[in-house]
C-alpha cells in the first residue's frame, strides 16, 4: 500500500509534465524572441519621450511594452518556443526597461533620485554575479516569484508616477504620494529578491568550489 502510494507520488501531474516538456533550446530566430528585441527597441523611445516631457506618449509606450512582456511568454510556451536566449533577453528587457524609466523620470524631476540610486545599485549586483556565474559555466538565475512580484510592482508604480506629473492639482499630489507609498514598497521587494537571487548564486559558486 505504502509502495503504490508512493508510486502515486512519483506520477508528475499533467501541469508538471507540460511543463517539463518545455525544455529551452538554442534556436535564436523565434517569434517569442522577436518580441522580445521589440521590447528592448521601445525602452530608449520611452526614456526619450519621458525625459522632453511628453508623458501621455511616454505612457502609451509603456503600455505597448508591457503588452510584449506578457506577449513574448504566452508565445514561447503555447508555440513550445522557450529558447536559451528568451531566458536571457526577458529578464535583461524587464531591467532596462525599469532602469531606464525611473532615469529619465529622475532627470524630469518626477521621482526622487534616491529611488534610482537603490534600484540601480541592485541592478548592478546582480549584473556583476550575472558575469561571476557565466565564469563557473552558469547561465541566468531562474526567475522567483518574488522578484516578478517586485517587478510587476515597480513597473505598475512607474506610470502612476507619470501620471502624477501631468498636471498640479491635489489628485496629482495624492497619486503622487500613493507612487511613492508604492515605490518603498516595491523597492523593498525588490532588494528581498534581489538577496534571494544572490543566495541561490553564491551557493552554485561554494557548490562548485568544493566539487573542484
Amino acid at each position: 500500500m505504502t509502495d503504490m502510494r508512493q508510486d502515486e507520488k512519483d506520477i508528475p501531474s499533467e501541469k508538471d509534465a507540460q511543463t517539463l516538456s518545455l525544455r529551452p533550446s538554442n534556436r535564436i530566430v523565434t517569434w517569442p524572441n522577436f518580441v522580445s528585441l521589440l521590447r528592448l527597441l521601445t525602452i530608449p523611445l520611452i526614456a526619450i519621450l519621458i525625459d522632453h516631457g511628453h508623458l501621455v506618449y511616454g505612457l502609451i509606450m509603456l503600455a505597448i511594452s508591457a503588452l510584449t512582456d506578457w506577449l513574448d511568454g504566452f508565445l514561447a510556451r503555447s508555440l513550445n518556443q522557450i529558447t536559451k536566449l528568451g531566458q536571457i533577453l526577458d529578464p535583461i528587457a524587464d531591467r532596462l526597461l525599469i532602469f531606464c524609466s525611473i532615469l529619465a523620470l529622475g532627470f524630469a524631476g518626477i521621482i526622487p533620485w534616491w529611488f534610482i540610486i537603490i534600484v540601480g545599485s541592485r541592478e548592478v549586483v546582480l549584473s556583476i554575479l550575472v558575469l561571476v556565474l557565466a565564469q563557473f559555466n552558469y547561465g541566468p538565475l531562474p526567475v522567483h516569484f518574488v522578484g516578478k512580484t517586485a517587478t510587476a510592482m515597480i513597473m505598475a508604480d512607474i506610470p502612476l508616477l507619470m501620471i502624477s506629473g501631468m498636471g498640479t492639482s491635489t489628485l496629482f499630489s495624492i497619486l503622487e504620494y500613493a507612487g511613492l507609498a508604492l515605490a518603498i514598497w516595491g523597492i523593498s521587494l525588490y532588494w528581498v529578491g534581489g538577496f534571494i537571487y544572490m543566495y541561490q548564486g553564491v551557493k552554485l559558486i561554494r557548490k562548485d568550489c568544493y566539487r573542484g
